[in-house]
Order: structure tokens, then sequence, then C-alpha cells
């Protein structure tokens, strides 16, 4: 954070997303960049907004000579129950500034900010990054993150896990699992059935199917569906993302046998090897809220977290928006959710989920 630039000498625009060269460019910027996500790439907010109907909007900082030496990806987020916020990224755990240079990031953080109010905006919220400085709040005490280095081999992979933990793996690996990997309609199928019945469960409403569709689609290679069968039925699946040598299980979903089977323990032992093969060097298990039973069960796997660094901005008289559905005022909304049928719970709840992104 230490580079110096001549603020005279930079310009902060927007991208055209829609021109594959400008594109092109700054993918080639992301991609080289050591702490860049999946979400900071033009093609996770394309396929946020060909999924879910939300606009994408992308800021690139510029030196004279046309170097990109800062991004932010943005998407607007619109919904009648949640208000307008602009976040970086929709849909995602990160996102965010991405830049070496202080100055750099205080200048992206300006201009999105004005880019806000032109939206009629109230809040933005940027999922990691570099903090800005004047006028945001930064929080580090909800979420946390797990990645980690994989091992050297199966048999090491394994032997890293607490010994309890172990146990359960051992003991998924014994019940006849069957596991796979692609892109294909019966493995996005399967998956989206999974993952709806799962946040259903949670009482959450479900993603709509066209943004899995769009992610896999803009994705290509750096994108898969991994799944556990039992007796040739789908017990457990992930939605993974494959960025500067990391696999990213993102959207799991898991039938009601899977605890039994131990089929999610096995999906990510698994997909852990085959990443290996692959030739990548890290596990990412995301984001999961402090003192809550996910973060528990990644750390029974090993992971230390890393609290996520959160800035947000409120419009004075607003509140920043919150579709946390942990947070306490939706709690009765949730206990009502799970008492919905799924079938219908799975016909109304992608238009409502099209705004918590």
């Amino acid at each position: 954070m230490n580079a110096y630039f001549d603020p005279d000498s930079m310009t902060v625009a927007p991208v055209d997303l829609g021109d594959h060269a400008q594109a092109a460019k700054v993918d080639a910027f992301v991609l080289g960049q050591e702490h860049s996500s999946p979400f900071h790439r033009p093609a996770w907010v394309r396929a946020v907004a060909d999924g879910t109907g939300q606009k994408a909007h992308y800021l690139a900082a510029s030196t004279m000579g046309g170097q990109i030496v800062g991004v932010l990806p943005l998407t607007e987020m619109q919904s009648r129950l949640f208000g307008r916020a602009l976040v970086s990224s929709g849909f995602a755990v990160g996102g965010g500034i991405l830049t070496d240079n202080a100055l750099v990031a205080d200048q992206l953080a300006d201009a999105c900010w004005a880019l806000a109010g032109q939206l009629s905006c109230t809040s933005v919220e940027l999922r990691g990054g570099v903090a800005p400085s004047d006028g945001w709040v930064n929080r580090e005490d909800t979420y946390l993150g797990f990645c980690k280095a994989l091992e050297a081999d199966d048999e090491a992979q394994l032997l890293a896990v607490p010994k309890r933990h172990r146990a359960e793996i051992r003991k998924g690996l014994g019940n006849d699992l069957v596991f796979e990997t692609g892109r294909d309609r019966r493995l996005r199928d399967a998956h989206y059935t999974l993952f709806a019945q799962s946040v259903h469960a949670l009482g959450t409403p479900v993603f709509p199917r066209s943004l899995f569709d769009a992610v896999l689609d803009a994705f290509g290679e750096d994108a898969d569906i991994a799944m556990i069968s039992h007796d040739g039925t789908p017990v457990s699946a992930a939605l993974n993302l494959y960025h500067n040598g990391a696999c990213m299980p993102y959207w799991h979903g898991a039938g009601a046998s899977a605890r039994g089977l131990r089929s999610n323990e096995v999906l990510y032992y698994r997909l852990m090897n085959l990443s290996r093969e692959r030739g990548l060097t890290h596990f990412d298990f995301g984001r999961s809220k402090v003192g809550t039973g996910p973060a528990a069960w990644k750390k029974n796997w090993g992971w230390d977290p890393e609290p996520l660094s959160y800035s947000v901005r409120a419009v004075p008289g607003h509140e920043v928006r919150d579709v946390n559905p942990l947070s306490p005022q939706y709690r009765r909304k949730v206990n009502l959710w799970k008492k919905l049928p799924l079938g219908l719970a799975n016909r109304i709840g992608p238009y409502i989920a099209r705004g918590l992104g």
C-alpha cells in the first residue's frame, strides 16, 4: 500500500462490461492480483446481472497511460422489501476495492459513493478489499473466512483433520458414496434441488435458478459442480469457483440423508484431493458468521478463521441495508418461511431472493 501515484495522473471511470476488450483488460488485472477473489471478475458481476435482473456497474482507476491500478466491481441492488443499495459484490462474500495503493482506494471509494448518489442508493457495502478512509465504517466482528493450504497428498490431507472429525470422514468413506464433478444439466438440476432444500430448512428464500446457470456459463472451466450420490440418489452437492490457485465450494446443498451418510464430509474431502490433483494450492471454505454452527464445523476440519473486513456507508438519516437472515428483526420471518411447503417456497422464493444478494 506504499506505491506512489500522482493523483493528477489518475482517472476513475466506469468500465463497459459489454466491450470485450475492456472486460478482458480488467479481468487480466484481477487475475494478476494476489488478493483478488472470483467476485472481482467481470464474469461475476455480469452473471449476477444476467441471473437476477440486478444492474452491474464496474469502476476502474487508470493512469494517464492507460494502466489499470485499481478496480471496484458493484451490483446495484433494488428490492421493494430491502431497499436500494450498491454492493461489492452482489450475491458474494467478497469483493471490495482491489488495489495496492491507499490513494487509489480512496479515489475508487469516492467515485463509488458519488455513483450511489446518482443511482438513489441509500447505502453502500464493500465486502472485503481495501478499507476506505473518511466517511466509512469498518466492521470486522460479523463474518469469518476460512482458507488454508492443501496438504501434500490424500493421506496427509486426512491426517491434517483433527481426530474426531477425521473419524467422521472415515465413516463416510465406508458408505459406498459416489463422487463426481461436471457442469452438465443433470448435475445442475441435482445441485439446485439440494440447495433449495437446504436453504428452506434454514428459513431463507432460494436464489433464482438462473443465477447458478449464469455463473457456471460465465466462468466456464473456472466453475463446476461436485456431487455425492448414494444408491443413485444425489445427497450432497456444491457449486465451486476456482480462482488464483484456490478452490472455493460456494453454494452447497444437502438432502435429509446427508448427515447420517456423512456425505458432506466425503464431498469436501474428495474435492480437496481433486483440487490438489488439478494443481491448486488452497481450499477456501468461504465465510461463516461468528458463533454459528457452520463456523464451528469448518473449525472442526482444522481451518483457522480469519476476520473478514466489510466497509459500509449510509446516507444521513438512513440505515445500512441489513439482509442477514440471522438478524433479530428477521427471526420471526425465518420461522414462518420454514413452515411453508417446499414447492410453494421454491416458486415464490426466487422473486424475494433477487433482492437479498
